[in-house]
């Protein structure tokens, strides 16, 4: 069968690290004769030669190239190309691992649009990943109307025969940024590329023991010299004007702006950053033109100004200052409604913890030569922001947390000038209401079983701050609701007390305590109760009687929502003959009853099949056994004061 997909891993020492990638190739969904693993060890002088031979041995679809260390990834790359005999090549790190579905969905897509390079989305676990380039599927992309520039990583699907055909190669040997020049020529030259953005492919992670390549201290010189080969490239295949300016943009602020910025600058010796800067400086003034930093953020266009003035001690000065720049967000609200959640929430920054405050009467001033100091950049950016307001925006980011993968909600913001002091100044405050759909939250998909946190994603005048969503003490948080086949709990983490979701593993947070079942009755063979859930609409659901002793049994049931509050009655027909003759039968339920797998939520009741009948009632919460031991602690303590009280 012919080859779809040549996955390329260069490896090099990756020790236990290569483990999960290598999981996950081999459990990709594409079947295994239409797929090939190719790993290029780059000299390892580890375990790991061993361990891929040992693995080339047991899967057919493997193989393994030695050779001696090349220095970088680049020339790993480029004989796994030669080696190649899919009809795409994959390129993966040996660090990193893919989603399960990854190479099938990449290739379908790919071949469905017509694509010479397929950028599948990417989750960051502890490393940054473009984030507005996978808001949303781009079927047909290019650098002049998405923002694929900022995904420069190797990490990509690549048409064989684009290759071929223009003889792209990685550039070889020991330097950085080679995936800088391979991907820009790639995405300048490409008859199509597509962007498949509702599904996570690609899981870009960082080591516990940060030796990720990515993370190891660089020579500037070198590093910057790399960079220029870059900016060739887009020299090379543009024309002057704006859409070059908008391309050579993207280094400067990544690569050099981001990198004078905060406590990132502040963090690094110092004799580095004297060499960073003096690097930074040369590109800037070498290759950049004036309309290559006007279209900067008012925060990266002052740091830029610096940078190209020599103002080293300034940009220092300058970067203690937005170091105290943070983003604070609260929950305002949380609402089941119409089978959704509605999350109301709000956000703004802060300076040393405490919000910042801009001019009441901002008019945008001109952007002249860089300020003469800090203090007249900081007045310049609260005049600046507070002109562009109408900019800003604040999104709800629903984050699985075991993969970190992020997803936008749809979201309406209002943004809100709140006076301080005499009026002089104001606090920009941005206000939103999203709807999260647990049918379709995570990109067009359901929520899947886990735990999903919520986060405030706000971008102002340059700053794209992200931070969990607190929810204040006198929030109530709703009820669990049986939505989209899932039990979906909207709960405040501890001790933090941040908005998480928490999808089919609740269990005891369900809040369906004693008090909050009621009304509990067995008759003609049916159970009803009442239960402090949520549903939209009458729901089927299943449940699960267990007994000691006793096999399981399942029974049909429906929740069907009170027009009095938040709470639903459920009734079950009960397969009286199975349960006659025991006692204490427990219930479970589960909201999808067509599932293949089902873990049932634990209700507080119990069921027993005597002479009379069937008879039910609320059951007693189990407690730990340490919590028992505190209760029996605590009443003795306050019976032996309500003793000495009567003594009184």
């Amino acid at each position: 069968m012919p080859v779809k997909v040549s996955v390329v891993v260069p490896v090099y020492n990756p020790g236990r690290y290569i483990e999960e990638c290598v999981a996950s190739l081999l459990r990709q969904s594409l079947p295994p004769d239409t797929y090939e693993v190719i790993f290029v060890d780059d000299g390892s002088t580890d375990g790991t030669p061993a361990r891929l031979d040992a693995l080339a041995a047991e899967h057919p679809r493997v193989s393994v190239i030695h050779q001696e260390n090349s220095g970088w990834s680049g020339k790993p790359r480029n004989v796994g190309i030669a080696a190649a005999r899919g009809e795409y090549v994959m390129f993966v790190d040996n660090d990193d691992h893919l989603g399960d579905e990854a190479l099938e969905r990449m290739y379908d897509y790919g071949v469905a649009h017509d694509a010479d390079v397929v950028v599948g989305k990417m989750a960051g676990q502890g490393r940054g990943v473009p984030v507005e380039l996978f808001r949303v599927n781009r079927p047909r992309a290019t650098v002049a109307d998405a923002p694929l520039i900022d995904s420069l990583t190797p990490h990509k699907m690549v048409r064989r025969a684009f290759l071929d055909r223009t003889g792209l190669r990685f550039p070889e040997g020991r330097r950085r940024l080679e995936d800088h020049v391979f991907v820009t020529e790639a995405y300048l030259r490409a008859g199509n590329v597509a962007v498949l953005s509702d599904y996570v492919c690609y899981y870009h992670t960082r080591r516990d023991d940060g030796s990720n390549a990515g993370f190891q201290r660089f020579d500037p010189a070198g590093y910057f010299g790399n960079l220029r080969e870059a900016l060739d490239v887009v020299e090379r295949y543009t024309e002057p004007g704006p859409l070059r300016d908008r391309l050579l943009r993207r280094w400067l602020r990544n690569e050099m702006v981001e990198r004078l910025r905060g406590r990132r600058l502040l963090t690094a010796p110092d004799d580095f950053r004297r060499e960073l800067f003096k690097e930074i400086h040369a590109v800037v003034v070498e290759r950049f033109g004036p309309g290559v930093a006007a279209g900067l953020q008012p925060v990266q266009r002052i740091i830029a100004g610096l940078a190209a003035a020599g103002r080293y001690d300034d940009v220092v000065a300058f970067a203690e200052w937005e170091s105290a720049v943070g983003l604070t967000a609260t929950t305002e609200g949380v609402e089941w409604r119409d089978g959704v959640l509605d999350v109301e929430l709000a956000a703004e920054l802060t300076l040393d913890g405490t919000p910042m405050t801009f001019p009441a009467d901002a008019a945008e001033p001109p952007p002249d030569e860089p300020p003469r100091d800090v203090a007249e950049a900081v007045e310049w950016l609260g005049a600046v922001n507070a002109a562009r307001f109408e900019q800003a925006t604040l999104d709800l980011v629903v984050r699985e947390r075991a993969s970190s993968a992020p997803h936008f909600q749809p979201t309406r913001v209002i943004r809100e000038t709140v006076p301080v002091d005499d009026g002089s100044r104001v606090r920009l405050v941005l206000r939103a209401r999203a709807t999260v759909d647990p049918g379709g939250a995570a990109s067009g998909r359901p929520l899947t079983a886990g735990a999903w946190d919520a986060v405030a994603r706000v971008r102002l005048g340059g700053w794209t701050k992200e931070t969990r969503t607190a929810v204040g003490a006198a929030l109530a948080l709703p009820h669990a609701g049986v939505v989209a086949g899932h039990v979906v709990l909207p709960y405040a983490t501890s001790p933090h007390g941040n908005l998480s979701l928490d999808v089919d593993q609740a269990r005891g947070r369900l809040r369906l305590d004693r008090a909050g079942v009621s009304e509990v009755r067995v008759a003609d063979g049916r159970l009803r109760a009442r239960l402090p859930l949520y549903v939209p609409e009458a729901t089927t659901v299943l449940l699960r009687l267990t007994a000691t002793g006793n096999q399981p049994v399942t029974a049909p049931g429906t929740l069907s929502p009170l027009a009095s509050g938040p709470r639903v009655v459920l009734d079950a027909v009960l397969p009286t003959a199975q349960l006659a003759g025991s006692e204490s039968w427990r219930v479970g339920l589960w909201p999808d009853p067509l599932a293949e797998e089902a873990e049932f939520v634990a209700l507080p009741l119990t069921l027993d099949a005597g002479p009379g009948g069937v008879r039910g009632w609320v059951a007693r919460v189990r407690r730990s056994p340490r919590v028992r031991r505190l209760v029996r602690r605590a009443r003795r303590v306050l019976g032996r004061s309500a003793a000495w009280t009567r003594g009184r």
